[in-house]
């Protein structure tokens, strides 16, 4: 909503995503202004919340309220990349939005005070930064990783405003290092509720499967999807974003209950 004002701050418009999908399920997503933020070259502070490097693990330390339903998130993650890469991609024709799988390969160990939850598993670290408003160069785009005996393969689809694509296939080692490979052949999973598209890849011949919702939004869909990639049979994490739905006035204006505004 800030941007339909003019150009926004970003570091005005913060926040720390925690969702989690067992039982009980949680999801915490506080917007916090800039007073809030603090960071340096290992440590970014989001309120309550922070995230510190420290060469080797990336810890983050949750203290958020859920959204609608206020309750209590309290718990530390700790990231173990198996290794850095540097390599990053560009999604646009322009250049002007950017994407890195950092640690696409890596080891977690959740543990949580509230609600008390613990376990530890497979990791994923990626990031996009960008200069221009997503809605403003992308139609939509969908993204899948999916583990793999060694590695991953991680699967990046976007239609660009300009009515080209983009399509990346990486492979991505036992040390996280990425290369690109063949695109896979498209398939098309069911819409969801909100028909949101839910294109992907897969082997020639074989055909994936939702096995779970993860988030069924309006704009937004994150599903649990069983595949084959690069020969084997992989349980993968997919997504798809449809940013005109994103950008409309009533989307936006429903946004502030699953992101409440916090000043400090």
């Amino acid at each position: 909503m800030a941007r339909r004002r003019g150009a926004a701050d970003p570091l005005h418009h913060s926040g720390l995503n925690v969702a989690l999908y067992g039982a009980p399920r949680r999801w915490a997503m506080t917007e916090r202004g800039r007073d809030s933020v603090r960071r340096s070259a290992t440590t970014l502070q989001l309120g309550p919340s922070a995230l510190d490097w420290d060469g080797e693990v990336l810890t983050i330390r949750i203290e958020e309220v859920t959204a609608p339903i206020p309750s209590r998130l309290r718990g530390v993650v700790r990231v173990r990349p198996a290794g850095i890469n540097p390599r990053r991609f560009l999604l646009d024709a322009a250049g002007r939005h950017r994407w890195q799988p950092i640690a696409a390969v890596g080891r977690a160990e959740v543990a949580f005070e509230k609600p008390g939850l613990a376990w530890s598993g497979a990791a994923y670290f990626d990031t996009n930064d960008g200069d221009a408003p997503l809605e403003r160069d992308f139609v939509e785009w969908d993204w899948c990783r999916a583990p793999l005996s060694e590695g991953a393969a991680i699967l990046y689809n976007a239609e660009r405003r300009d009515g080209t694509r983009q399509s990346l296939a990486l492979r991505v080692d036992a040390a996280a290092q990425v290369r690109e490979m063949a695109v896979p052949s498209p398939a098309l999973l069911p819409r969801t509720r909100w028909g949101i598209r839910r294109p992907t890849g897969v082997d020639a011949g074989h055909a994936p499967r939702v096995v779970q919702v993860l988030e069924d939004a309006p704009f937004y869909a994150r599903s649990v999807v069983e595949t084959q990639l690069c020969g084997e049979r992989a349980t993968a994490v997919h997504e798809s974003l449809m940013l005109d739905r994103f950008a409309a006035l009533p989307i936006q204006m429903m946004l502030p209950f699953r992101i409440p505004r916090r000043w400090w």
